[in-house]
């Protein structure tokens, strides 16, 4: 199975991530597109810029389409196109839309963390807050657009890998 998840920044979707590779003898975590590109040498603005995000989404693209079984994807195509839109609401994103649904039907489980109320990061400790809440809503919205199993998982981080792993059974 190839397990999708996303989210605004600082919701937990890391260490979901974490958690269920322990459960999930066999799988891989692809981490973060950021953090990835980061580590080969790719140098990010201080403030995300379009061409940042970009550039996120074209590598998330490419790992989806590798087409690897048991995997679980920190981020992906989804969550960056969000944050594309939100920072640049005029930026014509019809053709990474399109891109977007097509990689995305190679993944199986689409497990979406949404920020919680009350919101488990303090507003203080988030980066960004009104960034990261546009990210949310439209990730609420957008969700069910994808034609792909999704979930939204809620409480702690038991409780979220749990609601995953019944998707096992």
């Amino acid at each position: 199975m190839r397990i999708a998840i996303v989210g605004a920044h600082r919701v937990g979707k890391s260490t979901l991530a974490e958690e269920l590779l322990v459960k999930l003898p066999g799988y891989t975590l692809e981490i973060e597109p950021y953090y990835q590109l980061e580590a080969s040498g790719y140098e990010f603005s201080e403030i995300p810029t379009v061409e940042d995000f970009i550039e996120q989404f074209n590598y998330s693209a490419r790992l989806i389409s590798k087409g690897e079984h048991n995997v679980i994807f920190d981020r992906c195509v989804i969550d960056i196109l969000a944050y594309l839109h939100v920072i640049d609401p005029g930026l014509n994103i019809q053709m990474l839309f399109e891109t977007a649904q097509t990689v995305i039907a190679g993944i199986d489980l689409l497990v979406f963390v949404p920020i919680e109320k009350p919101d488990l990061i303090p507003g203080h400790q988030a980066d960004l807050p009104k960034l990261r809440g546009l990210v949310n809503d439209l990730l609420h919205d957008w969700i069910e657009d994808f034609g792909i199993e999704a979930i939204e998982v809620r409480g702690n981080l038991l409780s979220r890998r749990d609601q995953v792993l019944a998707k096992f059974s």
